[in-house]
């Protein structure tokens, strides 16, 4: 049997029907990777089906929204107030938000490329 790995690049546009169409077609959630990059945050969602991963990567620029899939995916709620603390990403609506506390860290944003 062979395994497939689908990197897909999408804008932060594509990003929400993407994931409903994921969740519709019965792909469970495995993954939220945030990383800096060069003025934002590049965003990786990585979803599995059998023996299939695929992967939506975008970047989030600046304090462009990013909308929560916790409406969707429950289980995302730790990944993404984790990429939202620790790495600025601005994902609203996240049900439950731990409004930046959920690590105890000194400094805000550790993650976060300084400018």
């Amino acid at each position: 049997m062979e395994e497939k790995n689908d990197i897909r690049e999408i804008t932060a546009g594509q990003f929400f029907p993407a994931i409903v169409k994921m969740r519709t077609e019965k792909w469970r959630l495995v993954q939220i990777c945030a990383t800096s990059v060069e003025g934002g945050c590049e965003m990786s969602y990585s979803f599995c089906k059998d023996y299939e991963m695929r992967t939506y990567r975008f970047t989030a620029y600046g304090d462009e929204e990013v909308a929560s899939i916790t409406q969707i995916y429950p289980c995302a709620f730790l990944q993404e107030n984790e990429a939202k603390e620790l790495f600025g990403v601005n994902i609203t609506h996240i049900k439950p938000d731990y409004k930046d506390k959920l690590y105890r860290i000194e400094e805000e944003t550790p993650f976060k490329e300084k400018e």
